[in-house]
């Protein structure tokens, strides 16, 4: 089994396609700490909250000098619709390519559901500090207090 980046490891530097159509990717955020979300779907309930709760508090991120940035497998326009309709000021990127960044940290795997096997997105958080290696992990995400939780986290870093 291949060994997955973890904390003090380097946050693997793979682009991914923004909401706007622009690369984007961990390297950009250089200098700064960055909270980097996984979640599986755009608007499906957990992950409207999920964006929902990191959006409301973008604003004190920033105060604690860290970036946001919302990561799925939905495409840019996709990303650009599901912020417009909920209000959401975190950025989102798209992950959808095959040995994407959510491949490389192994989040990207088969999962079962009502006894359906499928490839999906486990719900996952990464704080990286300012200078690119990952800090802490949360891999599964329980959504509710978790923006806030990690908010705290990326204080105390």
């Amino acid at each position: 089994m291949t060994a997955f980046p973890g904390v003090g490891d380097a946050m693997p530097d793979i682009a991914m396609t923004a909401a706007d159509g622009s690369a984007v990717k961990p390297s950009d955020f250089a200098g700064r700490k960055l909270v980097v979300f996984f979640y599986p779907k755009d608007d499906t309930p957990g992950c409207t909250t999920e964006n929902k709760d990191f959006s409301h508090l973008s604003e004190e991120f920033a105060k604690a000098g860290t970036a946001l940035l919302g990561v799925s497998k939905d495409t840019p326009a996709k990303h650009a619709k599901f912020a417009a309709k909920h209000g959401l000021t975190a950025p989102l990127a798209s992950d959808a390519e095959v040995g994407g960044l959510s491949d490389a940290l192994g989040i990207w795997r088969e999962k079962q559901n009502y006894g359906r096997t499928y490839m999906g997105m486990v719900r996952s958080t990464y704080l990286v500090d300012a200078q690119g290696r990952i800090a802490q992990v949360w891999s599964p995400v329980k959504v509710k207090d978790h923006a806030a939780q990690v908010l705290e986290s990326a204080r105390a870093l």
